[in-house]
Formats: structure tokens, C-alpha cells, sequence
């Protein structure tokens, strides 16, 4: 389906980011890996899915908070592609705080990561894009792009953030081949899922346990947590021609959180 094809997929060295690379390697495109981790396991994982697809995988460890990290990243993909055709913004961090508590470090380093990245990689990415009247830009939000929680003012805010961004591309690219849609995932059991829970139960002083049943799955109706391999099948329909008349779509994956 994307044969010959180059996917570049911010933070996809673990969670929902690489559940996507695995997915698109799968479907016949070449990937462009982004994130951090130990860099042993890291190429064996390249090396493992160029094996596995026949595809070519590059790896890039740019840094998400910084703009020319990030243009030096798009620049080795399309040197080395002619493209990135489907680009994924999935690079993202959390902290849990009250707001007049939150550090102002965390702060600037969420919106940087969890927002501003996901501008940088799309405008280096269009212009070939629109050379090639054809591109997917799929920005991976959060339920959190739709309604808030408590003691998540920097991931709130960054999430609505994406939501307008999605929508403001979308309309520039409507005539030119180019999709662009976000992504509204709930509760996923990614390690970044994982890191909250502790966090969450000292910020409001009940346990762990306590946190899955009552904070996490309290809001979503179907009380399961959403799986990276559903993320994944959303983002590949969202990258084949079939979903070409789908653009600015805000697409809930929530079990029903946001429906009410």
C-alpha cells in the first residue's frame, strides 16, 4: 500500500511512534526512525526491520525541542528518499502538576516537543510534497486535543495546539494532493502511559492501582486502555489513497471519552 513510499515518524523508537514504523515498514515504506534510546538496540531494531520488509531505515536521534536538530533531520531523509511522503508527528513528553506548581523547564520543553516540532517537520516536509502533488501529514493528538484534565496545563495546551495546526494545514493543502489529520488517541499503554501513573498517584494522593481504574479508564467508557496496533491501522488507512477526501479531521480513538 505504500510501496515506494518514505515515512519519517517523530519518536518512534518506542510506544505508539514505533508501533506506526512497524506497521508502514510492513505496508512497503522506507522509514525514517526518530527518537531516543540506547543506540545498540536501537540499530538492531533498524537493522531488524530492513530485514524483515526489504526496506531502507535510517535512523536520526534529532532533538525535538531544538528547530535546526530538527531541518537537519528532514534534510538527510529528503537527501536520501527525494521525499518524505507520510510524515508522522508522534514525538511527545508529559509532566503531571498543579499549574501554579508546574515548572517553567517542563513547561517550554512540552510545548517545544509536544507542538512546536510537529510546525518544523511540516514545513520542511511540504515543499516536496507539493512538488509531488501527494503527502500525509498525520499528527498523533490526544483525546487531550478535545477536552482537558486537571494538573496537565502544558499537555492540554500543546494537544489543542495540534488540533489547530492540523486544521490550518489542512486547509492550505486541500487542492494540492495533501492530507493533513490528527490523531485523538485515550488512554494508550505506552511508557510515556506508564511514567504518569506513579506521578498521578502522588499528585493526588491515591495509589497506583487507584490511578488505572479511577483516573486513567474512568474516562473511557470501554474501561480498556486503546492499543498501539489500533493507532497504527487508523494512521496506515489515514497515509492509502482511500482516505484522500479525509482532511482536517480531529479523529477520536478514545472508547468513547469524547463523546459525551
Amino acid at each position: 500500500m505504500l510501496q515506494g513510499k518514505t515515512a519519517l515518524i517523530t519518536g518512534s523508537t518506542s510506544g505508539i511512534g514505533l508501533g506506526i514504523a512497524k506497521r508502514f515498514a510492513a505496508d512497503g515504506a522506507n522509514i525514517v526512525l526518530n527518537g531516543f534510546g540506547d543506540a545498540k538496540e536501537i540499530e538492531a531494531l533498524r537493522a531488524q526491520l530492513e530485514g524483515e520488509h526489504k526496506v531502507s531505515v535510517l535512523y536520526d536521534a534529532a532533538d525535538m525541542t531544538r528547530p535546526a536538530s530538527i531541518e537537519a533531520m528532514m534534510t538527510r531523509a529528503i537527501d536520501a528518499f527525494g521525499a518524505v511522503d507520510v510524515l508522522v508527528n508522534n514525538a511527545g513528553i508529559q509532566h503531571v502538576a498543579p499549574i501554579d506548581e508546574f515548572p517553567l523547564d517542563k513547561w517550554d520543553a512540552i510545548i517545544a516537543i509536544n507542538l512546536s516540532s510537529s510546525f518544523h517537520t511540516i514545513r520542511f516536509a511540504l515543499p516536496r510534497m507539493k512538488a509531488r502533488k501527494w503527502g500525509r501529514i498525520i499528527n498523533i493528538a490526544s483525546a487531550h486535543a478535545l477536552v482537558a484534565s486537571p494538573f496537565k496545563s502544558a499537555y492540554v495546551a500543546a494537544k489543542h495546539g495540534i488540533a489547530g495546526l492540523t486544521k490550518t494545514v489542512a486547509l492550505e493543502v486541500a487542492e494540492l494532493g495533501i492530507t493533513a489529520n490528527a490523531i485523538c488517541p485515550g488512554y494508550v499503554l505506552t511508557p510515556l502511559v506508564e511514567k504518569q501513573i506513579p506521578d498521578t498517584a502522588r499528585t493526588r494522593g491515591i495509589t497506583e492501582e487507584e490511578v488505572v481504574k479511577n483516573v486513567l479508564l474512568a474516562a473511557q467508557p470501554t474501561k480498556q486502555f486503546v492499543t498501539i496496533e489500533q493507532v497504527a491501522s487508523l494512521a496506515a488507512y489515514l497515509a492509502s489513497d482511500d482516505a484522500a477526501s479525509i482532511n482536517g479531521a480531529l479523529l477520536p480513538m478514545d472508547g468513547g471519552w469524547t463523546a459525551a
